[in-house]
């Protein structure tokens, strides 16, 4: 799986038209043309879509970025392929919306395997403990992981369950996701009590949250708001608006379901306004890299078509070198069979957005990846290398500082 896939039209190129091959646009200005013409990529592909000329992912040979050990082509093994230990260990934090995925995980481990004991080990992670800072500013996603990654090393637990959009783009060496499971709404849910959605927000009024992307939007479509750091678990976070810190928050809407907390939903946030997380609404089951063995167990839990989804979007982060640090938003949906994905990249004052988008019909985690990397180069065309290198020299130096 160590391969790229390159999107392929169904006519010729037009830069291509004398060598007769049927690369994309995106492809061919990749590999032939000077940067500033890979802008014109993206236009091109996507106009030739709106004309009914659809872009399909298919098979290459050239060499690109590490693909996850968790697949769509992975066999569905179930208990027939593998007899489970006496017991599962799930290592999870101790939020109450971590403990209802744990739940939710191990629910559906009991009922596959019901002569299985599975437990849940509680634990508390460094990004849980620090809450007077934005995440962007004391280590990132990791925070919340490295603690039962190191549960997962030593044996005290088989699998670790994670929201995907808290997970970062790159493992440590040793693990791998072994399922991710079907997703929840991925939209972000506007939260008030006394105002019915954004637009209706006065002048002044204070906005809360804790992302970074989410902070973006709102400076950029609302810049007549004020908008605040918001840390702490969910239910904290609720907290710290009943009580009158802030007109309005932005939470994930997924957390806020799962827990029966929708009626606190005011409106969802149209995802072509705020373009969601990496991620956002989907669960991640880590593994140390080794345990085959629980690989195999957890295959009947793992989502293919969520799973392509996430991986697509995930490559724009990662091929962006996209952390907390930087505001960042992918989002793939089926539609029709196919996969459409956005890319956005902007800078914190929202004064500069970039977007790119185009669609294919994705199969496999090649494919996906492709075209995660498809909507990654568009981007970098229009200049988002420069907004992450900007930022991230930013957050470094903010860092050394506060040292």
């Amino acid at each position: 799986m160590g391969f790229l896939g390159k999107a392929r039209v169904k006519r010729n190129c037009g830069n291509c038209g004398n060598c007769g091959q049927a690369t994309s646009y995106v492809r061919h200005i990749r590999t032939t043309a000077p940067r500033p013409a890979r802008k014109q990529a993206g236009r091109r592909l996507r106009a030739r879509a709106g004309r009914g000329v659809r872009a399909t992912i298919v098979r290459s040979s050239i060499p690109s970025f590490d693909v996850p050990a968790m697949n769509s082509e992975t066999p569905a093994a179930g208990p027939q392929q593998a007899q489970p230990p006496a017991t599962l260990t799930i290592a999870s934090r101790e939020s109450r919306l971590a403990m209802w995925q744990a739940e939710h995980v191990r629910d559906a481990l009991r009922k596959l395997y019901p002569a299985c004991d599975v437990k849940i080990l509680g634990m508390t992670t460094r990004g849980d403990q620090i809450l007077d800072r934005t995440l962007s500013k004391v280590g990132g996603k990791g925070l919340f992981v490295k603690e039962l990654e190191a549960a997962l090393a030593d044996g005290r637990a088989d699998l670790a369950v994670h929201s995907l959009k808290d997970v970062p783009m790159a493992l440590p060496d040793g693990f791998s996701l072994a399922a991710i499971m079907e997703r929840e709404d991925p939209r972000d849910a506007f939260v008030s009590n006394d105002y019915a959605s954004l637009d209706a927000l006065p002048a002044g009024a204070v906005v809360g949250t804790s992302s970074l992307r989410r902070e973006a939007m709102l400076r950029s479509r609302y810049p007549h708001l004020e908008v605040l750091p918001l840390r702490g678990n969910l239910d904290t976070r609720l907290a710290k608006l009943d009580r009158g810190d802030y007109a309005a928050i932005i939470l994930a809407a997924a957390g806020l379901k799962r827990l029966g907390l929708e009626a606190r939903i005011r409106a969802l946030l149209d995802v072509e306004a705020s373009p969601p997380a990496a991620g956002q609404g989907a669960l991640g089951i880590e593994i140390a890299a080794h345990r085959d063995d629980v690989a195999a167990w957890l295959a009947p839990l793992h989502d293919p078509q969520t799973a392509l989804a996430v991986e697509a979007e995930r490559m724009v982060s990662r091929a962006l070198g996209g952390s907390c640090e930087v505001p960042l938003a992918a989002h793939a949906v089926w539609r029709a069979g196919e996969l459409y994905l956005t890319g956005r990249v902007s800078t914190t004052d929202g004064k500069r957005v970039l977007t790119a988008e185009e669609c294919g019909a994705v199969v496999t985690v090649a494919d996906a990846l492709a075209l995660g990397r498809a909507v990654s180069d568009e981007l970098e065309a229009q200049g988002a290398l420069d907004i992450v290198q900007a930022l991230l020299a930013s957050s470094q130096a903010a860092g050394k500082g506060d040292a």
